[in-house]
């Protein structure tokens, strides 16, 4: 049933609940460039971190992105026992971190205060009181985790509730109960959410849900059912262990099924795939083919008696418009248009294109082709923006490489070390005439952009800003072994305005893969800064 016309707020978690998944370790320039698609998206919070935890997050906090429609926050503990908020040199920092706003976490399980913390309950509940006091005087809005709060609430009620009510009661935004070790089930999440409601109301409560039982998105729901209105989740669930709340099964649901409005628009909705698989391809993993609303066979039907089905009525097989999320529908054997998808991505890129333009089909077909050889857009605007422009005929020539040539070198010099030495070599045409240029570099990919710099800068001199912040390799084909294909993206800025943007190559030879990103980098800036 509908719940019409109630707003729900959505927090992620990504940079620091996401870093704890096994195996995933964003760099400062993966969690600029996640934090930027979310607040696109029109997530209302974005955690970057925990200031002071490590370098990365105290790089990130210290030149974070300029979001237009997201609240940063920082992520940090209440005091510690036996020193006063102004003392306490961690507390301090974090209210320093420059984010407007600050996630406090604390105990509100009285076993965990005793055992883990080893502080008397009413020293805890100090703890809770103080911080998130100190906390309100700096910082526009501070909210509390109560950690463990359903077992907690399931040992002793209300000393759980004493925990949320201190922080409440302090001018805490919002008190989010935690099910931190993902054991709680969803009527437990309801029935124990509805009491909390009594006391806290739900316009200031929230829920973060770890998914260990499989049920993260299940109670989630269930709480925003029984009285909640924030949501704390990471995208496609990561987190450690068995991962958090699923933000992007979320988002969809809360609209499309509850009735529920969201900083997410209906256009934002449609971007919900391609940032889905802008986290995927970041950290150099395949996305879930069977992943809900977003994956490639959510919406894919075989030949037969479903795909019948689906030429005649599609909802007898689909829950909702695979449009709306920013999907298309497969049926095996000859896929739908897609033409939607390909209109919208143009529109976000500033290509101005006629809806009925005959060309539209053609790129269609080529990104279709181009995708079964992996070469993938999602989470590289700039070469889509770009593939895009060439196919309808809008991308100047500012120069053309005729060849390069790399040269890779591990030696032992004359001291007995082991030295690595890349020289690349560049013949381009730039106004009309040939010039070659070598350049070295720290592997073959730098010395490959330095020998391009030497003859496209004295022509571009602009070209000196742009600067390549990330690189990454992921192989496409396995099962070949070193024949594999290999995608190369690359992500560039612009030093003097702080743009970003990325890059994708494909090919079986990984320098042939580099170059492509490079290009596509190089000419996407000139595109930008020439005009």
């Amino acid at each position: 049933m509908a719940m019409s016309g109630d707003r729900v707020f959505l927090y992620d978690s990504t940079l620091r609940d996401g870093a704890q998944t096994q195996g995933v370790d964003f760099t400062a320039a993966d969690k600029v460039a996640i934090a930027s698609e979310l607040d696109r998206l029109g997530i209302d919070y974005v955690e970057g971190g925990w200031p002071g935890a490590n370098a990365t997050d105290d790089q990130f906090f210290s030149h974070p992105p300029a979001l237009r429609r997201a609240r940063l926050a920082a992520f940090g503990m209440t005091r510690r026992n036996g020193r006063s908020a102004e003392n306490d040199a961690g507390f301090q920092a974090l209210l320093g971190s420059g984010a407007k706003v600050v996630t406090l976490v604390g105990k509100a399980w009285d076993h965990q205060v005793e055992v883990a913390l080893g502080v008397e309950r009413d020293e805890n509940l100090r703890m809770i009181g103080d911080s998130i006091a100190a906390a309100r005087a700096r910082v526009e809005e501070a909210m509390f985790d109560a950690e463990h709060f359903f077992d907690g609430f399931k040992a002793n009620p209300e000393y759980a509730l004493a925990c949320a009510e201190a922080a409440h009661r302090a001018g805490a935004r919002w008190v989010v109960l935690c099910d931190t070790n993902g054991g709680t089930l969803p009527h437990e999440i309801a029935e124990i959410v509805g009491e909390v409601t009594r006391r806290i109301p739900g316009s200031h409560l929230g829920i973060h849900c770890h998914n260990d039982t499989d049920n993260a998105v299940a109670n989630s729901l269930a709480a925003v059912r029984a009285g909640v209105r924030q949501i704390q989740g990471t995208l496609n669930g990561l987190g450690e262990r068995c991962g958090n709340a699923n933000l992007v099964s979320l988002i969809p649901t809360l609209m499309l099924k509850m009735g529920l409005e969201t900083g997410v628009s209906r256009d934002g909705l449609r971007h919900l795939k391609t940032v889905s698989h802008m986290l995927d391809e970041r950290l150099n993993r395949a996305p879930n083919r069977h992943a809900p609303y977003v994956g490639a066979s959510a919406f894919a039907h075989k030949g037969g008696l479903h795909a019948s089905a689906v030429a005649k009525d599609p909802a007898c097989y689909e829950h909702v418009d695979p449009e709306t999320v920013g999907n298309m529908r497969r049926v095996v054997v000859s896929d739908q248009s897609g033409r939607s998808n390909i209109l919208a991505r143009l529109a976000d890129a500033g290509v101005a294109v006629d809806p009925a333009d005959p060309r539209i089909a053609d790129l269609l077909a080529e990104v279709k082709a181009k995708e079964a050889d992996g070469l993938t857009f999602d989470g590289a605007d700039a070469s889509f923006e770009l593939f895009a422009r060439r196919a309808l005929g809008g991308v100047p020539e500012f120069f053309r490489v005729h060849s390069f040539r790399v040269i890779d070198e591990r030696r032992y010099n004359a001291q007995g070390t082991l030295v690595h030495v890349s020289e690349a070599t560049a013949r381009v045409l730039v106004d009309g005439r040939y010039s070659m240029e070598a350049g070295e570099g720290h592997g073959p990919v730098n010395a490959l952009d330095a020998a391009l710099r030497k003859v496209l800068v004295p022509a571009f001199p602009s070209l000196e800003r742009l600067a390549l912040v990330d690189y990454k390799v992921r192989i496409m084909a396995p099962e070949r072994g070193t024949a594999a294909v290999t995608r190369v993206m690359i992500e560039s800025a612009d030093a003097a305005t702080g743009a970003r943007w990325t890059t994708v190559g494909v090919s079986e030879d990984i320098i042939d893969a580099s170059f492509n990103a490079l290009h596509d980098s190089i000419v996407y800036f000139l595109m930008r800064t020439q005009a």
